[in-house]
């Protein structure tokens, strides 16, 4: 692997390493009471604001779950929620199996959008997340992305410049916040096309 000008590569979690399903959460409510889960889903895209809050670190647990068993007529318990809530993820095997390789040249960080439900329910588990030197969670730093605070976080960890990191997303919005602070950024939109990307900037 040849040395290319980049010390950090930037990894985003959900629809990168691993993919998630919201259709799950409609099947499995729907199994507690017909109709359950297409109301829910209403009600939490409908108050998407909520959801956002809490990846921010500005809600609790106990007042996101009690907002949430409100919009399900509290049909589960908390439990049983938190479950029905994070088990929605699969592994992209393809991008996982690249870690160990980039990882032998490049320190790696996990910068994520996400909850400590679903980290503790959901991803937690995963074995890929020990090839990262360090997870920028947005509910720990209490931003979300594409605030640039959360971009610093990585660079406060890394102690490099910020041209020496590139960021891989599936969201656009999230990969041009990243380059507005010179960063390079691919917006990931396949296995195919990440190892173009990849190869063209000689990281691989």
């Amino acid at each position: 692997m040849k040395k290319t000008k980049y010390s950090t590569i930037v990894f985003d979690l959900g629809n990168v390493l691993i993919p998630f399903n919201h259709n799950l959460w409609i099947e499995q409510l729907n199994q507690v009471e017909k109709g359950l889960g297409e109301k829910y889903y209403k009600l939490y895209i409908d108050n998407y604001n909520v959801h956002r809050k809490y990846e921010a670190g500005k809600m609790s647990d106990v007042e996101f779950i009690e907002q949430n068993l409100k919009w399900i007529n509290h049909k589960v318990t908390s439990e049983k929620f938190c479950k029905i809530f994070s088990e929605i993820f699969t592994l992209n095997n393809d991008v996982v199996n690249l870690l160990p390789i980039l990882k032998q040249k490049y320190k790696l960080v996990l910068l994520s959008n996400t909850n400590n439900i679903h980290k503790k329910y959901g991803w937690e588990k995963y074995s890929f997340l020990n090839n990262f030197n360090k997870l920028i969670l947005s509910h720990e730093v209490g931003a979300v992305k594409p605030e640039k605070e959360i971009y610093k976080a990585v660079e406060n960890h890394t102690k490099e410049s910020a041209e020496k990191h590139i960021f891989i997303d599936d969201v656009k919005e999230y990969v041009e916040a990243a380059k507005q602070l010179g960063w390079d950024g691919i917006q990931f939109v396949g296995y195919e096309n990440l190892l173009q990307e990849l190869k063209s900037r000689k990281i691989l």
